[in-house]
């Protein structure tokens, strides 16, 4: 089994604690997204956990407890996204130079085969037009070349849940834009050379759009290939139906909530409201099975083997 922690929020920037936790714990309990009365308990046990993806714009919080991961056993790599948008668009990721530093410090730890760069999703505004996104892909490629061997870019794709915040980026100077057919074509180019003159692979993530002309084939994010010749471990190549259809990856249990990461990027599928959002992380608990609230196991109410002190939020 793979896990994904995760798609749907920044576990290791915000609930990191939590995560060391539940792996000492040996599992956690998911309420299913759709359906919060139904709760599954996921094993974390490293007989039945092949390897960890873990997805994130700031490590640094996990980072200091990576030595107590590897304790466990259990094999991981990141998906690391850098993209140095202007605030408009990411009000609160780490400023660029930092998360460069902290990218290079995490491949330092691990190896450039266990942090992948994710320019993702490339969102164009007024203010990031093909030419600033030419300019922050290179800037940001050289500054990481030798510390990934791979890089991930995908196209914003638009969802109802965002496409209020998205319309009124038009007040803040950045409204959307279109990109013409030739600009588009330009970009990805220029990405692909760029990538190969960094000496790094470049994949898409999801994309309907078929990129491979430019020299950007599809790829996975959670991938069996890659887990096989780093890690040495067969899983299944089977493609995880819950995804999107043009998504490539693997089957995975993924063990976070959506509406619970505190970055506030506009352009954001998992979080619905930056209000709920803030909500639901002062519901949180390090101590709890669950990510949010505090949601037992179904098959125990003991399954936890850390002693349960005080009450559930």
């Amino acid at each position: 089994m793979i896990i994904s922690a995760s798609r749907r929020t920044d576990i290791p920037t915000f609930y990191a604690e939590w995560m060391v936790q539940r792996l000492r714990a040996g599992f956690c309990t998911v309420p299913n997204p759709f359906r919060p009365q139904q709760v599954t308990r996921v094993s974390l046990l490293p007989s039945d956990v092949d390897v960890i993806v873990f997805w994130t714009r700031n490590p640094r919080p996990l980072m200091r407890h990576l030595s107590a991961i590897d304790g466990f056993g259990i094999p991981y790599y990141f998906q690391f996204t850098v993209l140095g948008l202007p605030r408009e668009l990411d009000a609160k990721a780490p400023p660029l130079e930092v998360a460069l530093r902290t990218f290079q410090d995490l491949s330092k730890r691990l190896g450039s085969q266990r942090v992948i760069w994710r320019y993702d999703p490339i969102v164009f505004t007024e203010k990031t037009p093909v030419a600033y996104h030419k300019e922050r892909f290179t800037a940001i490629a050289r500054e990481l070349a030798g510390s990934t061997n791979r890089v991930v870019v995908s196209i914003v794709d638009p969802y109802r849940k965002t496409e209020r915040r998205m319309k009124a980026l038009q007040n803040a100077g950045a409204a959307v834009t279109e990109c013409s057919p030739e600009a588009f074509a330009d970009l990805m180019r220029h990405l692909a050379a760029t990538a190969a003159e960094n000496q790094m692979e470049i994949v898409s993530c999801a994309e309907e759009i078929d990129l491979a002309c430019y020299g950007i084939r599809p790829g996975r994010c959670i991938d069996h290939e890659l887990i096989q010749r780093v890690f040495g471990r067969e899983v299944s190549a089977a493609k995880d139906p819950s995804q999107r259809k043009a998504c490539g990856c693997v089957l995975s249990r993924d063990i976070g909530m959506y509406d619970s990461c505190l970055f506030g990027c506009q352009y954001c599928y998992a979080t619905g409201s930056f209000e709920r959002a803030t909500e639901n992380y002062g519901r949180h608990d390090p101590r709890s099975p669950s990510l949010i609230g505090w949601h037992d196991a179904p098959d125990s109410a003991e399954a936890n083997h850390e002693p349960r002190s005080g009450s559930p939020p």
